[in-house]
């Protein structure tokens, strides 16, 4: 395909599209694959790919291979996902929640997320799916961006401690940030001190793709 070729001299945008929730999506083909992103963030595929298999890889793919139920809060194109399935080769269930119904569309038609049959996708609001569910996981992935902004809910208290009763014993929270600014850094460190240290343990993995932060949490007990 001429236009994957010519992708890794410029990038090569085939698709945009106006979204209430997410103002803007494309589709590019960058460096010999094709990416998802906002106006002013990756979304999916491309350095967003690379950041959460690094957070992957550091729980272990063989801890994650011996899992039952995987939730994924934050969707859009599904990368974790296909790399969930393609490079662990997990076999179990994951459950999917994305508040954008039209990234959800988008990621169907160019990255064949429908495609996946142990995938269920859940269009809601994360906060309303974490205070409803009745599941227990082994991992719980927290993707959630606004552009380049991240909701406050998540960290707050009353939604970390709700996420973290969800864990099943020794289950993981691999949990995306993003540090911009000195405010971050104090927000990340606050939302760390606050996770009860008795039942969980938890470590940063800084500077990740510039500007990513990655926060590991495991039930310890």
């Amino acid at each position: 395909m001429i236009q994957k070729f010519f992708s890794y001299i410029i990038p090569i945008k085939i698709f945009k599209k106006k979204s209430a929730r997410s103002k803007v999506i494309e589709v590019t083909w960058a460096n010999g694959e094709l990416v998802l992103d906002s106006e002013n963030t990756n979304y999916s595929y491309g350095s967003l790919q690379r950041i959460l298999r690094y957070g992957l890889r550091n729980i272990g793919y063989q801890n994650i291979l011996d899992m039952n139920h995987i939730l994924l809060l934050g969707v859009a194109g599904g990368s974790v996902v296909k790399t969930l399935v393609d490079e662990v080769e997990f076999k179990g269930k994951i459950t999917g929640v994305e508040i954008d119904s039209e990234m959800i569309k988008v990621a169907n038609q160019f990255f064949n997320l429908n495609k996946i049959n142990q995938l269920e996708v859940v269009i809601e609001d994360a906060f309303e799916f974490v205070l409803k569910t009745k599941e227990q996981y082994d991992l719980i992935i927290i993707d959630i961006f606004e552009d380049i902004k991240m909701p406050n809910f998540l960290f707050e208290s009353f939604f970390s401690n709700r996420v973290c009763s969800l864990l099943k014993n020794q289950g993981f929270i691999l949990f995306n940030t993003m540090i911009l600014d000195e405010a971050h850094n104090i927000r990340n460190r606050k939302y760390i001190s606050e996770i009860n240290p008795e039942m969980f343990t938890t470590k940063m993995l800084p500077r990740i793709e510039a500007h990513n932060e990655l926060i590991i949490i495991e039930k310890v007990a």
